[in-house]
């Protein structure tokens, strides 16, 4: 017990009005799903604005499924409010020293970026749509409006609409990278918890979104690809796996590095994160985190990556190293939102966290909001084509 707790505290001492995790499910999946924005963005933006060939049947898809998850992005917080009635005043009365009163600001403009590049890149189908109806009843109205009443498109459009779709998917790479920076760097600059008051947490929060972000988008497409009883499209998928590798390794150096800067430095905080990871952080944190979840995907997509897997064996692989790597991040997310908040303000105990399974905070109410996107996707996808069948557009002579 004593070599457990710091200060040569004999009890777990923790003070009465710190004795619960005030930050609890909801600010995991805040940044979570804020994450699978900017990651999935990168993916569309790799195409539009570095022309790399290999991810153009995802693009498009991307894009729509980053718009989908930054629909519900700002959710949780919403949830997790007393008042959330009064979300607006964010905006209307802005506090220019609080972090995550700009955020705001920087959320919002991000998404409207991102409707922006998706009516450049469908503007075209939208007119087509609204032609088929000939303008009649409710859905002509609809595709109308998409249209904002330009309803003729002519062959010079085409260029001026990819020109200024590159420029918007060029702003948006570093728009999506301050994004998630922002969120860890609204954690990073908390001083009083010593678990999140590191400069690299920006940089952490960036690199584990863009994987998230690119796991969650091939387990979509492999998904939808599988339902649909489409060919897969191994080029793609053998090129996203290995710059989805590069991208883990990044991730997962730097969070080696922050650990290991703790322990090398044995600093003021250490005697109180070290029993920390020994104890209530060790299943979720140790073995978790930094162990299964994090060596099982580099092991996996470095076989992908560096062997010639082909066929089968290379989705099922992927797929499994996918499904790993978006639970590797959301156990991260666990690990620093609640995991920080473990350490008691005494700086001599530990608060317990209790899991909830109904309620605001329950994992019920986290699971009901992380499956919207997936059901906003579905419903997009009804109306215009955001994955089409590879074999279908060879076909037809597109590809």
């Amino acid at each position: 017990m004593e070599e457990l707790l710091p200060a040569g505290a004999l009890v777990n001492y923790i003070f009465p009005n710190n004795a619960h995790v005030t930050w609890s499910i909801m600010i995991v999946i805040y940044p979570y799903i804020t994450g699978l924005v900017a990651g999935a963005f990168v993916v569309s933006s790799m195409y539009h604005v570095f022309e790399v060939k290999e991810f153009k049947p995802v693009a498009n898809m991307a894009l729509v499924a980053a718009f989908s998850f930054g629909l519900f992005a700002g959710l949780p917080l919403l949830v997790h409010l007393g008042q959330p009635q009064r979300f607006y005043q964010i905006y209307t009365t802005p506090h220019l020293t609080s972090a995550m009163s700009i955020f705001g600001y920087v959320y919002s403009s991000y998404l409207v970026l991102l409707m922006l590049e998706i009516w450049m890149i469908y503007r075209k189908v939208f007119i087509g749509k609204y032609r088929e109806t000939g303008g009649k009843g409710l859905m002509g109205l609809i595709w109308y409006i998409l249209c904002l009443g330009v309803t003729e498109y002519f062959p010079s459009s085409a260029n001026s609409d990819r020109k200024f779709t590159k420029f918007l998917a060029g702003i948006g790479i570093p728009w999506a990278c301050l994004l998630h920076g922002y969120v860890g760097f609204v954690f990073g600059s908390v001083k009083a918890i010593a678990w999140w008051a590191t400069p690299l947490q920006p940089f952490i929060f960036l690199s584990s979104a863009i994987v998230s972000g690119m796991a969650i988008l091939f387990l979509m497409y492999s998904f939808i690809t599988w339902n649909k009883g489409w060919k897969y499209d191994y080029h793609m998928t053998k090129k996203l796996m290995i710059t989805l590798w590069i991208a883990f390794i990044i991730d997962y150096a730097m969070e080696v590095l922050e650990l290991s800067f703790f322990v090398y430095e044995q600093g003021l905080h250490w005697k109180t994160i070290k029993p920390l990871l020994d104890g209530p952080l060790f299943g979720y944190y140790v073995l978790g985190q930094m162990g299964f979840l994090s060596l099982g995907p580099v092991l996996v997509l470095g076989i992908v990556s560096l062997l010639d897997i082909r066929g089968k064996a290379l989705i099922y692989l992927s797929n499994f190293a996918c499904l790993m790597l978006v639970f590797q991040v959301l156990v991260m997310r666990f690990n620093v939102v609640v995991g920080g908040q473990l350490i008691s303000k005494s700086d001599r105990g530990y608060v317990a966290y209790h899991w909830e399974l109904i309620g605001k905070e329950g994992i019920l109410t986290a699971v009901i909001i992380l499956s919207m996107p997936f059901v906003v996707y579905y419903v997009i996808g009804r109306f215009i084509p955001v994955l089409t069948d590879p074999g279908q557009e060879k076909a037809t002579g597109h590809h």
